[in-house]
């Protein structure tokens, strides 16, 4: 379960992130940190793709770079031309540690066979092996299977949620806390860099899906004269300038999803529901939380698996509309997801890296402010289904967010974004900071283009290897 997840008067503010940015760059990897790569056999072995591997060596804490140091493990995909001619880093998304199995995975089938003919493809295990460990230094901390927590009603709830949150993530903080704190999207922007370094390329081309979006938003900043190409496939909003208004816009995004649903029942004579009857659901599960076979889901879990359904479109719409019918009768286990979440209203809560992305509020007087802000920009679907509703589990966090998001530098090329109905207005908004962005429309659900969607391949293939070839805003696939 993918969200859609998730730029101004920026003038004077981008001046001087820009300035920011190259101050960083050079402290960020010191000239002896340029190693050449020692590709062999990886471990596990080529698999039917003959993936090859190599390590590298960064520090743990980029700040400190002559302090102690962990390995990154990379896998490489040789292009079947006589001879490469550059090389494009990948990030599947997740956050998850394990992208060389991944790549075992889905360089099998056709997803890299164009781009071969012209590039390497790189991909690295994420250091911390966040969600899923990999061959990178991992930090063995376990998240999945834990219920996304109710929205505090008062401020003494909150401090709750705070203590228990808190209390989950020390756990896994005491095991390595100098890797706990730099494992944001920053810290991994910052280890693709090094990456660039040893593979000897003088400029970065970046394919992130998904969560590696919000590494490549990371990249941009930090790194904006290192960028040739940088594909956001999937992806959210992290670059918004003032962050209040970037949340009512990506619930407004969210929201969209009921009204199309809404809009089918209107014409399908076997849906029986309207907004009303959700809206009722919603405001009697908020007061009491409904039954659901083991469980009881409150109004806010009710909107987040109805948000599940109606992401699905026309195939999952007459579910849905059944589900909102018996809980107007008192049951809500129609919402119920199949297994490996069930009973669980949403999808495992967030760990390291996502709470040191993301801001999330420091007390019950801020949370109920921002709730107000997206009821009202979202009608059906408040908070829920947005980066804001996954935040809830990230309150208390003993460290503070490392990665906060930020505007775009100026000078960036021609960025290109890939979305559905689930991320193009929100990463729309994130290519409109740079001139001459290029972006791929698909009109229906699902989550990320390139690996299904031969149409946006294609295009994407040629903007990665060529770098001119921009598809026009809202090109169709």
């Amino acid at each position: 379960m993918c969200t859609s997840l998730i730029r101004d008067s920026v003038g004077g503010m981008l001046k001087l992130l820009t300035i920011g940015a190259l101050a960083l760059n050079a402290i960020t990897v010191p000239a002896s940190a340029a190693p050449s790569l020692d590709w062999g056999e990886c471990p596990g072995g080529p698999g039917t793709v003959g993936i090859e591997c190599a390590s590298l060596q960064v520090p743990v804490d980029w700040g400190k770079p002559g302090g102690r140091q962990i390995t990154l493990m990379l896998g490489r995909l040789r292009s079947t031309a006589a001879k490469a001619q550059g090389s494009v880093t990948v990030n599947f998304g997740g956050p998850t540690g394990n992208s060389i199995d991944l790549m075992r995975s889905y360089g099998g089938g056709q997803a890299f066979a164009g781009l071969r003919q012209k590039m390497d493809i790189v991909t690295w295990d994420l250091r911390g092996g966040p969600n899923t460990p990999g061959l990178s230094t991992n930090l063995p901390c376990e998240w999945k299977g834990v219920r996304l927590p109710r929205l505090p009603r008062d401020q003494a709830s909150f401090d709750r949620l705070a203590a228990a949150n808190r209390a989950a993530a020390v756990q896994c903080q005491a095991k390595d806390p100098e890797l706990f704190a730099s494992m944001d999207s920053a810290s991994h922007a910052r280890d693709l860099e090094a990456i660039r370094k040893a593979l000897g390329e003088s400029q970065v081309n970046f394919y992130g899906a998904s969560y590696g979006g919000f590494l490549a938003q990371a990249y941009a900043r930090l790194f904006p004269q290192r960028v040739r190409t940088i594909v956001l496939d999937g992806t959210w909003n992290h670059s918004a300038a003032d962050w209040d208004r970037e949340l009512n816009q990506l619930a407004r995004d969210v929201d969209t999803f009921m009204v199309r649903f809404f809009n089918w029942c209107r014409t399908e004579a076997s849906c029986s529901v309207d907004p009303a009857t959700w809206k009722r659901v919603v405001a009697r599960a908020n007061r009491d939380p409904l039954p659901a076979g083991s469980t009881t889901y409150d109004g806010n879990e009710i909107r987040k698996l109805g948000l599940y359904l109606a992401r699905g479109g026309p195939a999952s719409y007459g579910r849905l509309a059944e589900a909102i019918k018996k809980a107007a009768a008192g049951d809500a286990s129609g919402f119920t997801p199949a297994p490996p979440n069930q009973p669980f209203p949403a999808a495992p809560s967030p760990g390291v890296v996502e709470c040191t992305d993301w801001p999330h509020p420091a007390n019950q007087r801020e949370l109920q402010r921002q709730v107000r802000r997206m009821e009202a920009a979202a009608p059906y679907t408040g908070l829920a289904g947005t980066i804001a509703y996954a935040m809830l589990s990230c309150v208390g966090w003993p460290i503070p967010v490392q990665n906060q998001p930020a505007a775009l530098p100026m000078g960036l090329p021609p960025l290109v974004m890939a979305g559905n109905w689930s991320e193009f207005d929100s990463a729309s908004r994130v290519i409109a900071q740079v001139p001459g962005s290029g972006s791929i429309y698909h009109d229906g659900p699902g989550h990320t283009l390139y690996l299904s969607n031969e149409c946006a391949r294609t295009k994407i293939d040629a903007y990665l290897a060529d770098g001119v070839v921009v598809p026009a805003p809202g090109t169709r696939c």
